[in-house]
């Protein structure tokens, strides 16, 4: 790299003490902040009105991990990002900012101003509402936001109609979903969730990662050994499924079961979204479910699994009090959510009752290592909803080759549903319901971190939309986009978060 170019990419400590000595010179400070994935005259033009009102031009760039805007991007890393700024004549100093936002920076730096260009001109069109914070900042520190006026660009819009970002069916498919459906109606739709109120009921699970590292061969036995680096534990199973339905819905209650042995309770209510209310009963005898995976530390590749359970059916004392305790409170929620793991909680008593009284039922039972062929969705009588992965719905039909929407349509019929949606991996979802027949959605994800977890994100988003009743059609695009942010996610380290699925699904739609 040219060392001219070098020297204006800069730390935010840096900088912090290199404008502290322009001030001082009585340099005005001008400070512009984005992604700045794709580079183009709109940005050209915002760096210069931004220049205009001081002396000095810094361009802060956020970091890739801080980058919530779907699969593939940044398209370009931070490094590059960073050097093409510092490529242009424009700009005095470039930092690449440890953090979703500009806040710290402008406290850290204490920028004159701060220019935002034209997009933010109404500050409540900003999903995020972080330009609320980042105006408080620079007033904080004395300076002042200033936004820009010009024609307006989009880095996103350019990488989808010139860089091929997806194949031609998907890309076909969203330019005729952009027509039909406006992003406003969608942010409106997804807005209008918060008012649900949602029961989620399911099996609690902690997913245990243990890093390591391989060493080599054993000399002594055929196996690779490894070594110990680091554990991250996470609320999963229901847990999971409650943070997710949280993140648009505004207020959720849990219903779940842990074991007295070794609950993690307190572990547990620390990883619930403030707005989950949970009801925890307990199993006397026995340990909440772990499920402890080795994982490779570089690869996120998993090893080896361990789990720590007891899958037998609940004691009827604790199945007695769970039905009493539904009994009381089901009818007071417009949705059901069941997550069922089939690790025993969830009774043919249990589950007799919810069917019932449910008012609206969205179903998610899962095939796993546990209960292969043994825990279907039919055990359930009715649901309005269902949602599996393409193998329990060929093991719900007990047929493996015939094509899928045979299948949606039978367990449908079966169950009386108003919607069946089966998720396919990399060939994205289909959905099935009699009003509007099949529809067929592409996977927006190219790129996988884990996806472990990311069925259950899926669920939790696309539950309350069909309860809503919201288009077939939407709520597919909508499950898909949480399915391909998900699977960017470790695990479940943290929910799908509705501002970051509002950011996704704009950007594809542009």
């Amino acid at each position: 790299m040219d060392p001219k170019i070098l020297k204006k990419i800069q730390t935010p400590a840096r900088l912090a003490k290199i404008v502290e000595d322009l001030k001082k010179k009585g340099k005005k400070v001008v400070l512009c902040h984005g992604v700045f994935d794709i580079v183009h005259l709109g940005h050209i033009r915002y760096f210069n009105q931004a220049k205009e009102q001081g002396d000095v031009l810094i361009a802060s760039l956020t970091q890739d991990k801080y980058v919530k805007r779907g699969p593939g991007r940044p398209f370009f890393n931070g490094r590059l990002r960073a050097e093409t700024l510092a490529s242009l004549a424009i700009t005095d100093y470039v930092a690449i900012v440890d953090a979703p936002t500009a806040t710290d920076f402008i406290l850290k730096v204490r920028p004159d101003v701060y220019a935002k260009g034209p997009d933010y001109r109404t500050k409540a069109k900003d999903v995020t509402g972080k330009i609320f914070e980042e105006e408080e900042a620079i007033k904080d520190v004395g300076g002042q936001l200033f936004i820009t006026d010009d024609i307006t660009f989009s880095s996103s819009k350019l990488i989808n109609d010139y860089l091929d970002a997806y194949p031609p069916r998907t890309v076909k498919y969203l330019r005729a979903m952009a027509k039909r459906y406006p992003i406003d109606y969608i942010i409106e739709s997804l807005d209008a969730l918060k008012k649900l109120k949602v029961l989620v009921i399911g099996d609690a699970i902690i997913d245990e990662y243990r890093y390591c590292s391989p060493m080599g061969k054993s000399s002594k036995e055929h196996l690779v050994v490894n070594r110990y680096e680091s554990k991250e534990i996470f609320a999963g199973g229901s847990l999971a499924t409650a943070n997710n339905t949280a993140s648009i819905c505004g207020k959720v209650d849990l219903v779940t079961v842990l074991g007295a042995q070794r609950s993690h309770q307190a572990f547990i209510e620390s990883r619930l979204s403030a707005n989950i209310k949970p009801v925890f009963f307990m199993r006397p005898d026995t340990e909440t479910i772990v499920k402890r995976r080795y994982v490779g530390k570089e690869t996120n590749r998993k090893l080896f699994e361990i789990c720590f359970i007891d899958d037998s059916d609940i004691a009827s004392a604790e199945e007695s009090k769970v039905i009493a305790h539904l009994n009381k409170v089901i009818k007071n929620y417009d949705l059901v959510i069941i997550s069922d793991f089939g690790h025993g909680f969830l009774t043919k008593r249990i589950r007799d009752l919810i069917c019932a009284k449910a008012k609206f039922l969205a179903l998610n039972v899962q095939t796993n290592s546990a209960n292969i062929g043994f825990n279907l969705v039919t055990k359930y009588r009715r649901a309005d909803c269902v949602c599996v992965d393409e193998l329990e719905l060929r093991y719900a039909t007990h047929d493996r080759v015939s094509d899928l929407r045979t299948h949606a349509k039978k367990v449908y019929e079966q169950m009386g549903c108003k919607h069946i949606i089966a998720t396919r991996g990399p060939l994205g979802s289909l959905c099935y319901s009699k009003e509007r027949g099949y529809h067929e959605t592409p996977a927006f994800s190219n790129h996988v971190v884990d996806a472990i977890g990311a069925g259950d994100a899926f669920f939790a988003f696309i539950a309350p939309c069909f309860a809503s009743r919201l288009p077939q059609e939407v709520v597919s695009l909508i499950g898909n986009a949480v399915g391909s942010l998900a699977v960017q996610i470790v695990c479940n380290r943290e929910p799908v978060k509705s501002v970051d699925l509002i950011k996704f699904i704009t950007r594809l739609l542009k």
